[in-house]
């Protein structure tokens, strides 16, 4: 049975890093026109602690647990070979690998083969094996696609992310893509149309329909219109189809584009479970 009296902040420790070595990495230029990066890790340090510290007392966490992004592999890049491949010329603060292994090593952070730390989010706040009220801290707006609880910075409150709401959520960034990310979705729908379509539950059914006039009349052609729909992965597949896609299309955006629950994750073998539809 679940402890209503411990509260345990899942951390998005990647972004506390980037942000802390950021801050304190300077460039000195020696003589006129060479320059080079420099960085205190100690401080790097102080100031990463002092990040947890503060969201500690900000939200009344008991305990806490710090969630990283394995350095070397990301299953996503199996399922779609440019995913955050715009990122790969990206600057990275010089301390990175250093202060996440620090975390590792010293103050017990999480990390697994092939996931990113929104995944380790993702599965601890969704399992059940772990008992207490559990809060995902994460400046990163996917977090939405997790149910429970969720704040996105210290200025924010504890938002209640049903699993009604994050499903639409994720829905629509299948829908939406995210060019940051490297995956573009469905072509032509942006987050605003995903929105009206996911929350209408307005799937794209084909029909005939014949030309009454111009070159081409008495000729039939292929139109779509909307129909509602209570299943939200037809309606899904109903708009990459009508685009000239496949629902092997839409799957590998909404593979990418879904943050891993609990359920999507083998205990005893530590490995992922790529999502897919229930028949």
């Amino acid at each position: 049975m679940s402890n209503p009296k411990k509260r345990i902040l899942l951390i998005d420790a990647d972004v506390y890093i980037y942000q802390a070595a950021s801050a304190i990495e300077v460039a000195i230029e020696w003589e006129p026109g060479y320059w080079t990066w420099h960085c205190d890790s100690d401080a790097v340090k102080r100031r990463v602690l002092m990040m947890i510290d503060e969201t500690m007392k900000k939200f009344k966490g008991t305990e806490y647990r710090l969630c990283l992004t394995d350095s070397e592999k990301n299953f996503r890049f199996d399922v779609l070979d440019t995913y955050k491949g715009n990122r790969k010329a990206t600057k990275k603060p010089l301390v990175l690998k250093y202060i996440k292994q620090w975390l590792i090593d010293e103050h017990e952070a999480l990390t697994r083969p092939r996931l990113e730390g929104d995944d380790i989010l993702g599965i601890f706040a969704t399992w059940d094996a772990i008992e207490g009220e559990k809060v995902i801290v994460s400046l990163d707006k996917d977090l939405k696609t997790i149910p429970g609880k969720y704040v996105r910075d210290l200025t924010g409150k504890i938002e209640v992310i049903t699993p009604e709401v994050a499903e639409k959520y994720w829905f629509k960034q299948t829908l939406s893509g995210d060019v940051t990310d490297g995956y573009i979705g469905c072509p032509g729908i942006g987050l605003g149309t995903a929105e009206k379509i996911i929350e209408g539950g307005l799937k794209k059914v084909p029909y005939e329909h014949t030309l009454l006039r111009g070159d081409r009349k008495g000729e039939v052609e292929i139109r779509w219109k909307d129909e509602k729909c209570d299943n939200l992965w037809e309606v899904v597949v109903s708009r990459f189809e009508a685009a000239g896609l496949t629902e092997a299309d839409a799957l590998v955006q909404a593979q990418v584009a879904r943050i891993l629950h609990a359920s999507d994750y083998d205990f005893k073998k530590k490995e992922h479970i790529l999502w897919t539809p229930k028949q």
